[in-house]
């Protein structure tokens, strides 16, 4: 997988440690599952004041969380609690939605922003069921485990150039709601979002059919960019780029991270056949978003009640989960937000090639970046090849002799300490940020 992509250039901003993973704590992890199931349920329809079960408690217990997090940081997160007030299919009546959002902001481009979010709801085989327990162990216990568990680590470190956003989010089995709220929330603060990591069912390594694998993670990115207007897909239709996503390009530097423990496991869907999670409310307003889920799913241990039948388990429950993964899962988020917080934003590239025996590369100069990287590989290639075509200060390359009908392009911006932000491919749709924002 690694030589098709440029990942070798990657560096952690120098104000980090070189391996801030190496702090995340297995016990921890588990210790918040636990805490998590024991409120019995956390649907998104139980209490919301009751102080010891229901989602209210769930929601304040993970608030007292981040802020004891903060405390330690010397009052380094800001704790933000968007709302607002939900009904659809599975909300027969109007309901209060709150996601627990805790901000750690740079110094130097604070609007530049990276995400990592699980949702803190949990639910059993009646999705209207709000009374019955309903443990959420790994569905999504494990992603907000995980949220948590990268705050506490992250907010001991310096992050002069990026914000890094931690969000436990609520209403996802619902339909999404949290999500939503949060995307909302992002655009109404005029972030620049440079990357959403939503962790979803991160904590369990064997099948419902008994396969097991604690090797990969999948991660899923959406292909054409959910946000594109008419125009874009037919210019897409024209030049191409249906694999060029800013999502598809996240998962391709994502898979540059890996390691023996751990390999990404890409996977070129918006999500798994059939399903959603939170990180699509955010592809469809055009911000880059991937979803983090395990190698193999136990659909006996995800949206059931808890039980057994002729003797064997089914429901959402901890004795389901391996740990050891889930602390691999949670390493792998650390450090690919210590990267992106870093990281320059990749810049807006284009390409002009047809019917000419050259080909111009254009791209818009990004904050921080000293310099860019200018990336190439053949259409019919999974990722970008293992070195860059040129290094440069400018922001324009022309390649002699080369037709660019036969080749994709992509650039990358590098700072001053190394830091390289993910490839942006020069085709419509391909730069990271909204559509209407987005042309170079």
């Amino acid at each position: 997988m690694k030589k098709f992509l440029s990942f070798a250039f990657l560096a952690l901003p120098t104000a980090a440690s070189a391996a801030p993973d190496e702090s995340v704590s297995q016990s921890r992890l588990e210790a918040d599952i636990a805490r998590l199931v024991s409120f019995g349920t956390r649907h998104t329809l139980s209490s919301q004041d009751d102080p010891k079960r229901g989602i209210g408690a769930a929601r304040r217990w993970a608030e007292a969380e981040f802020r004891k997090t903060g405390a330690a940081c010397g009052s380094c997160l800001e704790i933000v609690l968007p709302e607002t007030t939900v009904q659809g299919e599975r909300v027969p009546a109007p309901t209060r939605l709150v996601d627990v959002v805790a901000i750690q902001r740079g110094t130097v481009r604070p609007n530049e922003v990276v995400i990592v979010q699980g949702h803190i709801d949990s639910r059993n085989s009646d999705p209207l069921d709000a009374k019955g327990d309903a443990p959420g162990a790994n569905d999504d216990g494990s992603g907000t485990a995980l949220v948590l568990e990268a705050a506490r680590v992250l907010s001991q470190q310096k992050f002069a150039a990026g914000t890094i956003v931690y969000a436990v989010l609520s209403g996802e089995e619902q339909g999404l709601y949290g999500g939503k709220l949060l995307a909302d929330y992002a655009k109404a603060q005029g972030w620049t979002v440079k990357a959403v990591l939503n962790n979803d069912i991160v904590g369990n390594s064997r099948g419902s059919d008994g396969l097991v694998d604690d090797a990969h993670v999948r991660v899923f990115s959406e292909g054409p960019r959910d946000d594109a207007s008419e125009k874009a897909r037919e210019a897409q239709r024209s030049i191409g780029g249906e694999n060029d996503s800013p999502s598809r390009n996240l998962s391709r530097w994502l898979a540059g991270l890996d390691d023996p423990a751990l390999e990404v496991r890409q996977v070129w869907r918006a999500d798994r056949m059939g399903r959603g999670g939170d990180h699509l409310p955010f592809q469809a307003m055009g911000y880059p978003a991937v979803r983090f889920t395990v190698a193999v799913e136990n659909y006996e241990r995800q949206h059931q009640n808890v039980r057994s039948e002729a003797g064997r388990p089914f429901g959402d429950t901890m004795e389901a989960m391996d740990f050891a993964y889930l602390a691999k899962v949670t390493k792998l988020n650390v450090r690919a937000l210590a990267a992106l917080a870093g990281a320059p934003m990749p810049p807006a590239a284009k390409v002009t090639a047809a019917v000419q025996t050259f080909t111009d590369v254009d791209w818009t100069a990004v904050p921080g970046a000293l310099r860019y990287r200018v990336w190439q590989r053949r259409t019919d290639a999974a990722g970008w090849d293992a070195k860059p075509l040129a290094e440069t200060s400018e922001t324009h390359l022309r390649l002699e002799g080369v037709r660019g009908d036969d080749w994709f392009f992509g650039v990358s911006a590098v700072s001053a300490d190394g830091a390289e932000s993910p490839v942006a491919s020069a085709v419509p749709g391909g730069a990271f940020a909204p559509e209407a924002a987005a042309r170079p």
